[in-house]
């Protein structure tokens, strides 16, 4: 049987990992926790917290609709409890459509050079 390079071989992220991938402090992601209940990743027994990429997808829901989108709490709370496959779908767009202006920046940069 042949090994699937695509495959991410990491099963959990710790919370200092999470944080990084999104920019955002460690404190924001406990604060998520408490606010939306669909965000519980496993804890161990010394208290620590291991994110799964399940996990990942409502951060990235939560971080969309919250830090790009500039929703409040409640109202991303109801958004996500409504309708959440409308979420991720929408959230997988804008992430793709930012990676790609960032990719244009990029060639401009490189354009301006010359």
């Amino acid at each position: 049987m042949a090994l699937n390079a695509n495959k991410n071989l990491k099963l959990y992220y710790s919370i200092k990992e999470v944080a990084k991938m999104f920019d955002v402090s460690e404190s924001l992601l406990r604060y998520w926790e408490t606010e939306f209940p669909l965000l519980s990743p496993k804890t161990t027994s010394s208290n620590i917290r291991q994110y799964t990429e399940a996990d990942l997808k409502i951060i990235r829901n939560i971080h969309n609709l919250v830090k790009v989108r500039g929703f409040k709490i409640a109202a991303a709370r109801k958004i996500i409890a409504k309708n959440p496959a409308k979420v991720d779908k929408s959230s997988v767009i804008i992430n793709t459509l930012i990676e790609v202006r960032d990719e244009l920046k990029d060639i401009r940069k490189q354009l301006d050079k010359l």
